[in-house]
């Protein structure tokens, strides 16, 4: 299946080998390793992975899946995301490989393919896991699990962690409704090197990813979407914002151009309202979506695991990214043809 896949984030098949009974599959070198040798059992003195290099690692792992979901004919679904299946190459840039896993997706009116539950424990989506029936929204969710690695530095299942904190999405859930225990979830390898806006926003797109019902998962393209502004808007914080107390609420315009703020507001105001946990937190973030509105921002980020979020708004966050999106590559093509 491979041979047929081609996308930058995609780990290249090369050839193979046969020798006698050998058989050898040839791949792409990538000189990093795996996304897993660099978020757990560091060895000691190896500096980890910063924040940007995190979203930057998210953005194209998207990216990935996207090309799988809404490029490939016919759609791939790839049932085995998880941190070592994400290699890293030269400064960082990930590519997904093993494709064993890996299944064509529903064509026509279907909606799901059903088939015998495999995939990495921790990272399988509860519906998958109960049903067998796998969805483009299965990877979604694995997805989220992996970005969810990325800001805590926790493995998916952990079992020398303490009882209840074996798995990482359990674990996380009840810490998703209390906004003050936001900052004790991010890494501590980081050292509160991180952007406190930043690390709302990216959970925001977790906890969306990680909804317990498939319909409510944002489709890939939006997260790629919504990861791709993130990795820009954080790719060179200024030092004081990294070094921001981490229950700061901190104006991060000053990270982007001029030219990026207007189409940044959109966006901060979608990853916002994909979070809202009721009709009356949706108002107050359509009456104060401007990124310097920060007490409308504690009131849109109270709860970002409710199952109840107002579908209207969401749909209108989905647009509003999309709108954003548009607006960015039609920039980038005038700023091409000058």
């Amino acid at each position: 299946m491979l041979s047929l896949l081609h996308h930058d984030n995609l780990v290249s098949l090369i050839g193979y080998c046969a020798e006698g009974e050998q058989r050898l599959l040839v791949y792409e070198y990538m000189s990093q390793g795996s996304l897993e040798d660099h978020l757990h059992d560091i060895p000691e003195g190896t500096e980890p992975l910063d924040w940007s290099t995190r979203l930057k690692i998210a953005a194209g792992a998207a990216r990935g899946i996207e090309y799988l979901h809404d490029k490939a004919k016919p759609p791939v679904i790839y049932r085995d995301l998880k941190a070592s299946n994400i290699l890293l190459g030269d400064d960082y840039y990930p590519k997904i490989s093993d494709f064993g896993l890996a299944k064509l997706g529903p064509l026509g009116d279907k909606t799901h393919v059903s088939t015998r539950v495999m995939g990495t424990y921790g990272y399988c989506a509860p519906e998958y896991a109960m049903t067998g029936q796998l969805t483009m929204k299965s990877d979604v969710y694995s997805f989220g699990v992996v970005l969810l690695e990325l800001i805590t530095g926790r493995k998916a299942f952990d079992q020398t962690r303490p009882s209840g904190e074996h798995n990482l999405v359990a674990w996380a859930r009840p810490l998703f409704k209390d906004k003050s225990k936001y900052s004790q979830m991010v890494d501590p390898s980081l050292r509160g090197r991180f952007p406190p806006r930043g690390v709302f926003q990216a959970l925001a797109v977790a906890a969306m990813c990680l909804h317990e019902q498939a319909a409510s998962r944002p489709a890939i393209a939006d997260i790629v979407t919504a990861l791709r502004f993130l990795a820009l808007q954080y790719s060179k914080v200024p030092e004081r914002i990294m070094n921001a107390p981490s229950n700061a609420v901190v104006d991060c315009e000053s990270c982007m151009t001029a030219k990026e703020t207007d189409t940044a507001a959109v966006q901060e105001a979608a990853v916002s309202k994909g979070s809202q946990s009721s009709q009356d937190e949706s108002e107050s973030c359509k009456k104060g979506s401007s990124v310097k509105d920060t007490e409308t921002e504690n009131k849109c980020s109270n709860d970002l695991w409710s199952t109840n979020s107002d579908s209207k708004s969401r749909d209108q966050a989905v647009a509003e990214a999309r709108q954003w999106g548009e607006a960015l590559r039609e920039k980038r093509g005038r700023e091409h043809s000058v």
